[in-house]
């Protein structure tokens, strides 16, 4: 497996875990489990690839793996072709029922397969390059006609701005003022009208006053310009974006007006999905079991819940990867044991497999979880961070160490999230900070 991921890559992998923190790359060879959801998962894809758009709910509870999930799917979009971006919901940072500001956290975060975060600069200069090429294919004008090439890319580019135009017209106007800054060289206009865009608030005046588009956006643009962010998208050959609203749970903790409102944004954004108003858009949420069955969360706005409602047998094996929520089962001992398997293997150390063992994997997997209270479920990023940082890293840069007879498994209350602080007995955990 390890000689399918690139050197670079299994350094990244290996770092984040270490730092206890999901991958940001190469996650397919991580995916323990997941493969019931990838043929679904990949039609999802596939229709929103060809103009149609698509609505997620994964829950799970803590440790499930909802963020890996998440980041997985996007490697797999991104591969396509698409965009993604993924939005932390929180009360103070990022409320849900401000859609300008999980507008603007979008644009921050939105990344290609080429390109990181934000990737909006990069997505705005390969639509330009995207129509000037369209111009040129047809022939007619030379690449060295400069005035007859700019002013051609400026007609099919009003083309191209014409639905934008008459849903946002403020988007497209800066659109053309951003091509034109770009051609000018004027790189502080150029700067400033892609920071409108992507819902940056505080822009220079001089930079709006050159393009002509006034104010700020508020919630209610913010649902146009994300239709013409996906045009734009789909113009300069993506074709869509994978949109991730994480922890939305948090919705439960924040004051009840706001919570309305909130979980009211969502029912309207799912509708809108449905009505066809986003092609190109694939939306997936995250939430905990309490979050979509709770009085305080989904279940709060009866619309809402019938727009989730999903019926869950008790068997996960027969659980519907085609329905509008999946659940994620969590992991088993012997789930968690394979993970560690795959991630010896990515640390791709001849010292690591040749003296650690598929017994001793076992071995610390069963002792994570007795230190988190036997709960397996919130169990894999303990683990793993101490199977790399204890147990990989010391056999790889010392010959005569042991695990086995060298490491006896230590669980700090500082290095624990608040979840399982609370899953581990008091007996259990070193408390000396």
């Amino acid at each position: 497996m390890s000689t399918e991921i690139s050197a670079r890559r299994r350094k990244d992998i290996v770092d984040a875990l270490r730092r206890g923190v999901v991958p940001t790359n190469g996650l397919d060879a991580l995916a323990v489990g997941l493969g019931r959801f990838e043929a679904a998962l990949d039609d999802d894809v596939d229709r929103v690839a060809g103009g149609g758009s698509v609505f997620k709910a994964v829950r799970g509870e803590y440790g499930a793996g909802k963020t890996f999930f998440t980041r997985w799917l996007a490697e797999r979009a991104k591969r396509r072709g698409f965009a993604a971006a993924e939005v932390q919901i929180s009360e103070l940072e990022t409320p849900l029922h401000r859609m300008e500001t999980v507008y603007r956290r979008l644009v921050e975060n939105l990344s290609t397969e080429q390109f990181p975060p934000s990737a909006l600069r990069q997505i705005l200069d390969g639509w330009i390059f995207a129509l000037e090429e369209d111009v040129l294919a047809a022939g007619t004008i030379g690449e060295d006609d400069t005035a007859r090439l700019t002013a051609a890319v400026g007609e099919l580019m009003e083309v191209r701005l014409a639905e934008i135009s008459r849903s946002t017209p403020g988007f497209a106007t800066a659109l053309r003022g951003y091509r034109g800054a770009s051609a000018a060289g004027d790189h502080a206009t150029a700067d400033g009208l892609a920071a409108w865009l992507g819902g940056q608030p505080h822009v220079a005046a001089s930079a709006r006053r050159a393009a002509g588009v006034k104010g700020e956006l508020d919630h209610f643009a913010a649902l146009s310009f994300l239709q013409g962010l996906l045009t734009v998208l789909r113009d300069s050959g993506h074709p869509g974006l994978l949109l991730v609203l994480d922890e939305v749970e948090t919705l439960q903790r924040v004051r009840s007006d706001a919570r309305d409102k909130a979980l009211n944004a969502l029912r309207q954004l799912i509708d809108e999905i449905y009505s066809g108003r986003f092609p190109g858009l694939f939306l997936v949420i995250t939430g905990t079991p309490a979050f979509y069955d709770g009085t305080q969360g989904v279940q709060r706005l009866a619309p809402l819940a019938q727009r989730l409602a999903t019926d869950f047998g008790t068997d996960t094996r027969w659980d519907n990867p085609r329905a509008t929520q999946l659940r994620l089962p969590g992991f088993s001992l012997d789930a968690l044991v394979e993970l560690g398997v795959r991630v010896r293997e990515i640390y791709g150390s001849s010292a690591v497999l040749d003296r650690v063992d598929d017994d001793y994997l076992h071995q610390l997997a069963t002792a994570v979880t007795g230190k988190l209270g036997g709960q397996v479920g919130i169990a894999p990023r303990v683990y793993l961070k101490k199977l790399v940082a204890d147990v990989l890293d010391r056999v790889d840069q010392f010959p005569d160490w042991n695990p086995r007879e060298h490491y006896a498994l230590t669980v700090r209350s500082d290095e624990l999230t608040d979840v399982e602080r609370n899953a581990a007995s008091a007996d259990d955990v070193n408390l000396e900070l």
